[in-house]
């Protein structure tokens, strides 16, 4: 067939032109200037320089990673004028004749300046390390760098030096300087600080530990760090990580992020997906600043941030629901007169610094005194030390970095206007933290000189357009041919699963050091067995070696990729893992009081007991199932993996059989190549090849709440069942319960008859009515019937 004239005239058209009309240049050199609309690309078109918007007509010059992410993202790595942005229209980056790199708003005045200068010519290149070089032109030496002068962002083998801070962007959709920097501060220690519009505070390393403690020393004063290309970030006062997938190959940055943390991200090229594979803080409620003041930042109903929610404290309301760190407003005036004040407690909550003076050995009375003594006075910290053995009173003069954890064990005493205690009281402050998706919509008021119209210069401008839009065209052509080819063949490859917590690697001849060649013995499961040890920086630790003749490798990888992805106060926090040949090892925080089965068998837990940890179970599986960065199914819900901390709080453990669930699925997934779970818990989609979804794990915990209630565990109710072996091994117990409500309920006497001897006159049992009948719906056998675990959450929590 022959070739159409018009598409034959425009194919000469294009091979004739020279290469570098349709490629970005690689250098730009003296008297050169870069439009908005111009890129420089590094020679292994890595990364990318060039303008790019940050509002309507507001543009910043950035470097960025040329390719975006899966979901079109551009990961920017440095910005020039991220508190200047220029207008669109004739703002350039000019490299002058006197050797300075310049970039000018309209073309009529400096933004930014490198205040460099030069005899002879020099010419500005981006290298293949995204560090963009104003050089001589032999190459030689560098005049200057974006590596000296990072913004946000570290990349691998750029040094952070005394001079260097990495602050930052103020949110995800605005580049401008934001509250947080990391930096060396006058004690040669890496720390990372708030910097608010009122208040400053560093809050890493934790303010209330001596730097020796923290493994820190002061005692070098080159103050440097680095990150290498294998993800080993080491600096001068003795900090140091490595990445959770160490090693040469994948493209890695070290990020100041809006959040207050720094994060190390790695990138799967295959799925253009950044991950991380470290980060600073674990407990993000721990960073100063998040909520504001007269705020409080918990993980009971963890949000999209981290894990993390904010709330006003009783009687305040917040300035601003889009931005938190403003903070909350009182709703009162607060008196002076101490007898028209009064406090309102709220448990397990601490507010970190800015206290008028330490009280030692206080009584709560003498304490409230003190507090209302004072007008500047708003509350007061009561704890009891261990080391002293007497309680301490911290009256506070500013309400900032307020925390809410069920480990701090002391509580906070709010002062409010006495008329109003009751109504403040009742008042539910969960006011959720809201961050609409939006783009920054900037708009530059500026005025330009407007020069005389030119007939020749616009003809020239509109050809060289329409020209550059015929460039546009052809490599947009070629782009999309590329991607067409990339996506073909990544469809056929496997792709490699992406570790990515905040644990560190450990070696197989530590973890048998810390476990005394692994004598004391702690736990058995299907999957491996656990072992007590005491690690090098003397934290107690659960170290598990997988059994490798069990599918060991396939799980290790399972628990360890999603373990690593999520962070909520009732779910096991990983701190290490092994993989050294057959050695196969996952280092766990330490849980004294065991797991819920040993619990139940010894009788020592009491019906609140059991009620708090029924809630907290399902706080976390919510959490899993919902709001953590993938949904996750657990797959294998029991007692043996509901694991307790010295204050009987709970913690899901054993993600080994665990299942990452694409958001866009809807929460469902067919693609299991077994039947997971153990016999007792699993529910009937597992044996009816049903497709499976998270309502497999809400049948589980019904059965483990069943068990609590009951004492009762499913495997020894068989013999109330008939038919198959799972429906002798399953329904039982349920069919027993179910039974017991509807022959006695007429005369209320079914709950003591079903509860668990060691509770019996001893429980709330309206409260234990309500969680048999969450657990009851949680066992429906047709799974839509089956609530949602925040539903189940919603149910159990007083209102």
């Amino acid at each position: 067939m022959d070739t159409p004239i018009p598409i034959l005239l425009i194919s000469l058209l294009l091979s004739s032109l020279p290469l570098f009309s349709i490629s970005s240049p690689h250098t730009l050199l003296t008297s050169s200037t870069l439009s908005v609309s111009d890129v420089l690309y590094s020679p292994n078109r890595v990364f990318s320089a060039g303008f790019h918007p940050v509002g309507v007509n507001a543009y910043c010059f950035f470097i960025w990673f040329t390719q975006p992410t899966s979901d079109g993202k551009l990961i920017v790595v440095w910005t020039t004028n991220r508190d200047k942005p220029v207008n669109r229209k004739r703002s350039e980056l000019s490299l002058l004749k006197s050797g300075e790199l310049i970039l000018t708003d309209a073309a009529q005045f400096t933004v930014w300046s490198t205040n460099t200068k030069s005899i002879s010519p020099l010419q500005l290149q981006l290298l293949n390390t995204g560090n963009l070089v104003l050089r001589n032109r032999s190459g030689s030496m560098n005049v200057w760098q974006s590596f000296d002068s990072p913004t946000d962002t570290l990349l691998p083998n750029q040094p952070m030096t005394r001079n260097s801070r990495l602050v930052s962007s103020r949110s995800h959709n605005n580049f401008s300087s934001g509250f947080y920097s990391l930096f060396f501060d006058d004690d040669n220690l890496l720390r990372l600080a708030f910097d608010g519009p009122e208040i400053s505070s560093v809050y890493w390393p934790d303010p209330g530990v001596v730097s020796w403690d923290a493994g820190r020393t002061s005692y070098d004063s080159s103050r440097i760090a680095e990150l290498n290309s294998s993800g080993y970030f080491r600096s001068s006062d003795d900090f140091e990580f490595q990445a959770s997938d160490y090693g040469t190959g994948a493209w890695r940055r070290l990020k100041m992020d809006v959040d207050g943390n720094v994060k190390l991200y790695s990138l799967d090229e295959e799925k253009r997906i950044w991950s991380v594979s470290w980060q600073a803080m674990s407990q993000p409620c721990k960073i100063h600043g998040v909520c504001g003041p007269n705020a409080m930042c918990n993980y009971d109903f963890p949000g999209e941030n981290a894990g993390r929610r904010c709330s006003c404290l009783p009687g305040y309301k917040a300035k601003n629901l889009t931005d938190w760190s403003l903070g909350c407003e009182p709703e009162f005036n607060l008196s002076c007169n101490a007898a028209e004040s009064g406090f309102i407690k709220l448990p397990n909550v601490e507010f970190y610094g800015y206290d008028i003076k330490l009280y030692e050995n206080y009584t709560y009375e003498r304490c409230e005194e003190v507090c209302l003594q004072s007008c500047k006075c708003y509350g007061v910290n009561f704890k009891f030390s261990g080391d002293s053995g007497y309680y301490k009173c911290f009256p506070k003069l500013r309400l900032l970095n307020g925390h809410r954890c069920a480990a701090f064990g002391n509580p906070m005493y709010i002062r409010l206007p006495k008329a109003s205690l009751t109504s403040y009281a009742n008042q539910k402050q969960e006011i959720g933290l809201h961050c609409p998706p939006s783009t920054q919509n900037l708009l530059l008021d500026r005025r330009y000189k407007t020069p005389k119209q030119n007939g020749t210069l616009q003809f020239m401008v509109w050809f060289s357009s329409a020209f550059g839009g015929v460039e546009i065209i052809f490599i947009c052509f070629v782009w999309w041919l590329l991607y067409k080819t990339q996506r073909s063949s990544s469809e056929n490859t496997q792709g490699y699963l992406q570790v990515a917590s905040r644990f560190r690697k450990f070696t197989y001849d530590e973890l048998k050091k810390a476990t005394g060649n692994f004598r004391k013995e702690i736990g058995r499961g299907g999957s491996g067995v656990v072992y007590k040890g005491v690690l090098s920086d003397h934290r107690v630790a659960a170290i598990k070696r997988l059994d490798e003749a069990n599918q060991g490798e396939a799980e290790f990888i399972a628990e360890v990729s999603t373990i690593g992805r999520v962070n909520h106060m009732n779910l096991i926090e990983i701190w290490g893992y092994c993989l050294e040949g057959n050695h196969k090892l996952l280092v766990y925080e330490y849980m004294e009081c065991g797991s819920l089965a040993e619990n139940l068998i010894s009788g020592t837990l009491n019906w609140e007991k059991r009620f708090d940890i029924a809630v907290g179970s399902a706080k976390g599986l919510s959490y899993l199932h919902e709001e953590c960065l993938e949904w996750v199914l657990h797959c294998d819900v029991k007692p043996q993996n509901i694991l307790l901390d010295c204050n009987f709080q709970p913690k899901v453990a054993d993600f080994g059989l665990s299942k990452l669930v694409n958001r866009g699925g809807g929460g469902k997934n067919s693609s299991f190549s077994r039947v997971r779970g153990t016999r007792g818990y699993m529910a009937p989609e597992w044996i009816s090849s049903l497709p499976i979804s998270s309502k497999v794990d809400v049948y589980s915990y019904g059965v483990v709440v069943m068990e609590m209630v009951t004492g009762k565990s499913p495997m020894t109710m068989g013999g109330q069942g008939s038919g198959n072996t799972w429906e002798m091994e399953q329904r039982g117990l349920v069919k027993w319960v179910r039974e017991k409500m509807n022959g006695t309920r007429e005369n209320e006497l079914w709950l003591e008859e079903i509860i668990d001897p060691v509770m019996k006159g001893k429980c709330d049992l309206r409260k234990m009515e309500v969680l048999v009948q969450v657990a009851l719906e949680c066992l429906e056998e047709d799974k839509d019937a089956r609530p949602t675990m925040r539903q189940v959450v919603e149910r159990l929590l007083p209102h």
